[in-house]
């Protein structure tokens, strides 16, 4: 009787052996590809955007994955790519995705360096014929450099406005600080988004009937401010508006300490609205003002601050977009009916763009995103400012 038992136990555990890795390789999965700047200066943007994307996966798994387009349900998993912010790496990693039987879409890239000439080898319009471009969709979280979607119909932003955005900020201050009448700018000038946002700033500033009084320059690598910070000094202007990373702001910040430089108000670039500037210097910004297009004052933004915590990393304007495109490319994958396997690939490819294309609105986490013509997205913001180591909402447009 034992002997018989052996070879029943036997048998079945053979079976088993045999049967389980069959189920799981029928497993079916849909990866969402990342690329983004997980090395460098820059690189807490990237690790932001993938812990992000992550989550937002993990969510998604939780309440049943992704139903595919034969009905199969599959499990949403992420590959995220560095780039180092590099122009020359960031094609690298986009051809190399698109090499892959798996891949359907792309999300980012972190800046916004990389992302112009990475649409720029993008099928310029959908379906020419005549355009040997790459036919392969990309939704970006975080490159911030306005109009880029408009470079290729493969390109679609869940990025703010930093114009819409600055011309609320600047008349916002014009019209409750009458006594501010000249303003000092700081740029990152090696760095297209701080350079562009800079411009921006300057623009609407005069709009508002702000005084430029003059501006300060210096790159992303930078550590020394001195000579900078000088400059601000002798213009002693009312505003000081730096246009700049948390990295090189704080090292402002923290020159304008040391020199006695108190402008009236602060006014920072809307990437350094996050944790990495207060952790860096939160006595130095104390009272700067940023509009943002995240902040945990829903529901719905409250409990995304919350698993993206999971991951060890804080939520901001980035990391923020990054988690509602996950959500955005589950609704997409599953209307427009996605395969996700190898065969449909090329078709699944151009069922995401047709899909991203078609979108008028999606749900965001401060509220509706609307979509405009050009692939942008038009986002909710408020402005925040820092108070004793904290983003605080100093108003609402």
């Amino acid at each position: 009787m034992q002997f018989r038992l052996t070879l029943l136990v036997g048998a079945v555990l053979g079976t088993f052996a045999l049967t389980a890795p069959a189920a799981n390789a029928q497993e079916r999965t849909v990866k969402i590809y990342g690329i983004g700047a997980k090395s460098g200066v820059v690189r807490i943007f990237g690790l932001n955007s993938e812990a992000a994307m992550k989550a937002a996966a993990d969510q998604i798994n939780k309440t049943g994955g992704v139903t595919m387009g034969d009905g199969v349900k599959a499990r949403m998993v992420i590959e995220y790519l560095d780039d180092r912010c590099s122009a020359e790496e960031g094609i690298n990693a986009l051809r190399r995705v698109a090499s892959q039987p798996d891949a359907i879409v792309v999300n980012g890239p972190t800046c916004s360096n990389v992302a112009e000439p990475l649409f720029g080898i993008l099928q310029k319009k959908a379906g020419d014929a005549s355009d040997s471009g790459l036919q392969f969709p990309i939704y970006t979280d975080v490159a911030a450099k306005g109009g880029l979607a408009s470079i290729s119909e493969w390109s679609f932003r869940n990025v703010p406005s930093e114009a819409a955005m600055y011309k609320s900020m600047f008349e916002w201050v014009a019209s409750t600080r009458k006594d501010l009448k000249t303003v000092w700018g700081g740029v990152e000038k090696d760095f297209a988004h701080s350079n562009a946002t800079y411009n921006i700033m300057k623009d609407n500033a005069t709009k508002a009937g702000l005084e430029v009084a003059g501006q300060s320059e210096w790159l992303l690598a930078d550590t020394s401010f001195a000579t900078q910070v000088r400059e601000m000094k002798r213009a002693n202007a009312d505003v000081v508006a730096i246009s700049a990373h948390p990295f090189t702001t704080c090292g402002v910040l923290k020159e304008m300490q040391r020199q006695g430089v108190k402008p009236k108000m602060l006014i920072g670039l809307t990437s350094s609205s996050s944790m990495e500037t207060l952790q860096g210097c939160a006595q130095q910004a104390e009272g700067i003002y940023i509009p943002t297009s995240f902040a945990p004052v829903t529901p719905e933004a409250k409990t995304a601050a919350k698993a993206v915590q999971a991951f060890n990393v804080n939520m901001d304007l980035h990391n923020a977009a990054a988690w509602e495109n996950m959500f955005v490319l589950k609704d997409v994958i599953e209307r427009q009916k996605i395969m996700g396997k190898p065969e449909t690939v090329a078709a699944d490819r151009v069922k995401m763009r047709e899909g991203l294309a078609g979108l008028k609105q999606t749900v965001g986490l401060l509220g509706p995103v609307n979509r405009g013509a050009d692939r942008e997205a038009i986002k909710p913001f408020l402005f925040v400012q820092a108070k004793g180591g904290e983003w605080i909402v100093a108003h609402k447009p």
